[in-house]
């Protein structure tokens, strides 16, 4: 029985609490809502509302999985990233080895909707969590981190008849969790090597909270030297952990190595970048390892690209002065604590005859200034739907200044055109704190159709 089949059906509806749905009536399964046929903007919705692109997900699920695959590493994505098991099956479909995760409520999600395999990137104190898991690592595989032999004991003191197995973490000076250089670690390391209730599995980090290329790859090869020294003390094949999603091909360059049977370690790497599987047009945008196309990694050439899979549509309220607009979007909807959403493309609002846009002289004036435009990229904004009709695929001279609880305060250019009901698609920056404020999100195709939904578990 895999991930999805696993959940509770009576879990997975919409219905009037179903944020961003507009279903006054009764409750309806999420595969009758999503085998409608339902395009966004036929009036099924409410705005604002978030939705994945289909295209996009697949696309950032089979592009890190080959990634993975041509240099040897195994991929155990995030899962915090989305907490959506749906996506959790895409990726263990893909051929990753585990899902990874941040807290003790991630791993209660996780054995519930059956993964099979978990990571916990993270230190673990929870008495209350240790006496659970000790019950349940007979039925599945777990890694935690370590960095305290205050932690070994206390998992020590919890374990149960499969001992809990650990991976002892190396950080550095201002980073976050940790052991602060190789004698801290391998004093952990010899304490989990001498507990009865631990199994000391490898080593790991998290090189994300390096500032630049330089410092990251300094501390990634101090890394891959802790893990030789650690080597003679694991217990089977070791395992060797790292990498966020701004980072990996590093990750790849300087661990890989580590694979291979004459490297002192012959380990299992694991990569556990999440945002990949969503991107987004800001943080990560602007930061993955693909515009670093064409370096040599591990020995393979790295190139293709990631695609920004989510948008936030959201509806103009107001444009009470020149040169600023209301819309009715803020910090319950999108991530501001990276970066502010940015403008993807506008639609003229309010209900119209399938197939007969709306027309006004000030869409004219915008069709007129879009025309030098990429077609490809103003179909995007143009087809599916009946509510509303595109004016501009790529807008110019929009951006978020400021977003409060549901209200972002848009900058615009004196004669936009932009009106009151016009719609506005955002891109986001920073996926993690995207789909944590949505239960329930739409999929669509590249015409806006919906064609799945996605159910969140945070």
């Amino acid at each position: 029985m895999n991930v999805v089949d696993r959940l509770e059906t009576t879990d997975v509806i919409v219905d009037w609490r179903t944020r961003g749905f507009l279903q006054p009536g009764g409750p309806v399964a999420t595969g009758e809502f999503a085998g409608a046929g339902r395009s966004l903007f036929d009036g099924s919705f409410t705005w604002p509302i978030m939705v994945a692109k289909r295209s996009a997900l697949d696309h950032n699920i089979a592009t890190l999985a080959r990634f993975a695959r041509d240099r040897g590493l195994a991929l155990a994505p995030h899962g915090k990233t989305t907490m959506a098991p749906a996506l959790f099956q895409a990726q263990l479909d893909a051929g990753a080895w585990g899902i990874s995760a941040a807290t003790a409520a991630q791993v209660l999600v996780y054995r519930r909707v059956g993964v099979p395999r978990v990571l916990l990137a993270n230190e673990i104190f929870d008495a209350g969590a240790l006496r659970w898991l000790a019950g349940e690592l007979e039925h599945f595989e777990f890694l935690c981190f370590v960095d305290s032999v205050e932690g070994v004991r206390l998992l020590d003191e919890h374990a149960g008849a499969v001992p809990f197995r650990v991976l002892v973490e190396l950080g550095h000076q201002g980073g976050r969790t940790g052991c602060r250089g190789l004698p801290e670690l391998l004093k952990v390391a010899e304490a989990a090597r001498e507990a009865r209730g631990v199994q000391l599995a490898g080593v790991a980090c998290y090189e994300g909270t390096q500032p630049g290329e330089e410092e990251v790859r300094a501390f990634l090869r101090e890394f891959a030297e802790a893990a030789k020294a650690v080597a003679p003390l694991a217990e089977g094949r070791m395992v060797v952990s790292a990498g966020g999603s701004a980072w990996f091909d590093l990750v790849a360059e300087e661990l890989a190595p580590l694979t291979r049977a004459d490297s002192g370690t012959g380990a299992l790497v694991i990569l556990r970048s999440g945002a990949y599987v969503a991107h987004d047009e800001g943080f990560y945008g602007e930061r993955t390892p693909y515009n670093r196309s064409g370096s040599d990694v591990a020995g393979v050439v790295l190139e293709g690209e990631l695609h920004a899979a989510l948008e936030v549509w959201a509806q103009v309220l107001s444009v009470p002065e020149p040169g600023l607009a209301l819309v009715g979007m803020g910090k319950r909807d999108v991530p501001y604590d990276l970066d502010l959403p940015s403008v993807r493309a506008v639609r003229r609002g309010g209900p119209t005859a399938a197939g007969e846009p709306a027309h006004d002289a000030a869409q004219d004036k915008m069709q007129d200034a879009a025309q030098d435009r990429t077609q490809e990229t103003a179909k995007a904004a143009t087809q599916g739907g009946t509510q509303g009709a595109a004016l501009d695929g790529t807008p110019g001279g929009m951006r978020v200044t400021k977003v409060q609880d549901q209200h972002a305060y848009l900058s615009i250019e004196p004669g936009s055109g932009l009106r009151p009901g016009d719609l506005v698609s955002f891109g986001i920056s920073h996926p993690c704190t995207a789909f944590d404020k949505w239960r329930v999100i739409p999929v669509v195709d590249d015409d806006y159709v919906v064609i799945d939904l996605i159910k969140t578990y945070f």
